[in-house]
């Protein structure tokens, strides 16, 4: 048993530096590519604030005629009685 474990330890350690990645160069594109995907952000960003606030401004318009609607409720049960 003691040298089934003395085996797999040293295959183990004989395989991590193997698994290891060099991170020393890992991002290679230039300051162009940069550039291109700040760009395209700005546009998402352009794009999404307009979309933002018409969402709000249906979600308003929503809970605004819920609220007519339930005034008119009340009135017409008060004007019944």
């Amino acid at each position: 048993m003691r040298t089934v474990i003395s085996a797999l330890a040293l295959v183990f350690l004989s395989i991590s530096p193997a698994l290891a990645v060099d991170t020393a160069k890992t991002y290679s594109s230039g300051v162009l590519v940069s550039i291109f995907l700040g760009f395209c952000a700005l546009i998402v960003i352009a794009q999404a604030v307009p979309a933002l606030m018409l969402l709000l401004g249906a979600i308003k318009a929503f809970a605004t005629r819920k609220t007519r609607e339930e005034i008119r409720a009340t009135e017409s049960i008060r004007s019944d009685t």
